[in-house]
C-alpha cells in the first residue's frame, strides 16, 4: 500500500513526535508499505523518510520546485515527483497513494487533509484520511469538526472521511 504522510517539516518541535514518526516510518517498511510524503530533509519530514527508508520502504517525494531549488530535498527520497506548487503537489499526492496520515504539522497539514477529506467527501475518491493523535495533538481539531457538525455545518458525519488514532496499531486496524 501507497501511504501519503502529512506532517511538519520544523525542528523545534517536541522531540516524543520524532520518536513516533520514526516508529511509523519503521512500521510501514517492515509492513512492505511505501511512504509519499512532502521529501523536505528537515522535521518530521527527514524522520519519516530515514526511517522508512533505512528500514527498506520506497520513499516517494512530491516536491514542490522552490523547495528543491531552495536545498532541502531529502537525501532519503528514492523517487522524487517534482510539482510546480502546493496545489499539484497535493493533487499529485492523491493520485500517488491509498491511505493518508496526518502527523502533528502546521497549515501546510491541515490544508493536505481537508483538501484530501472535501474531495472525499464529494465523491473524487474513497480513499481516507487518518489523523495520527499523538499526545492528543489533534483534540482541538476534533473538537472543533465535532462542533461544526453539532451545528450543522457538515453533511454526515465527518468521520466517515477523517478517522483518528492513537496508535500504531490503531492505525493497522484502520488500514
Amino acid at each position: 500500500m501507497k501511504i501519503c504522510v502529512f506532517c511538519s517539516a520544523n525542528q523545534q518541535i517536541d522531540p516524543d513526535f520524532f520518536a513516533m514518526t520514526e516508529e511509523l516510518g519503521v512500521w510501514a517498511a517492515e509492513n512492505g508499505h511505501s511512504i509519499v510524503y512532502g521529501g523536505v530533509n528537515q522535521g518530521l519530514m527527514e524522520c519519516l523518510g530515514k526511517a522508512a527508508k533505512e528500514h527498506g520502504a520506497m520513499t516517494i517525494g512530491v516536491v514542490p520546485m522552490i523547495v528543491e531549488k531552495s536545498g532541502r530535498l531529502s537525501d532519503f527520497v528514492e523517487v522524487e515527483i517534482p510539482c510546480d506548487n502546493l496545489t499539484d503537489r497535493k493533487q499529485l499526492m492523491m493520485d500517488q497513494a491509498d491511505v493518508f496520515i496526518a502527523l502533528p504539522g502546521g497549515i501546510g497539514t491541515i490544508d493536505e487533509v481537508f483538501t484530501v477529506a472535501a474531495s472525499g467527501t464529494i465523491g473524487y475518491h474513497d480513499k481516507q484520511v487518518i489523523l495520527y493523535n499523538m499526545k492528543g495533538f489533534w483534540n482541538p481539531l476534533i473538537a472543533m469538526l465535532d462542533e461544526l457538525q453539532g451545528k450543522g455545518m457538515i453533511r454526515g458525519s465527518w468521520r466517515d472521511y477523517i478517522k483518528t488514532a492513537d496508535s500504531i496499531e490503531e492505525i493497522s486496524r484502520l488500514i
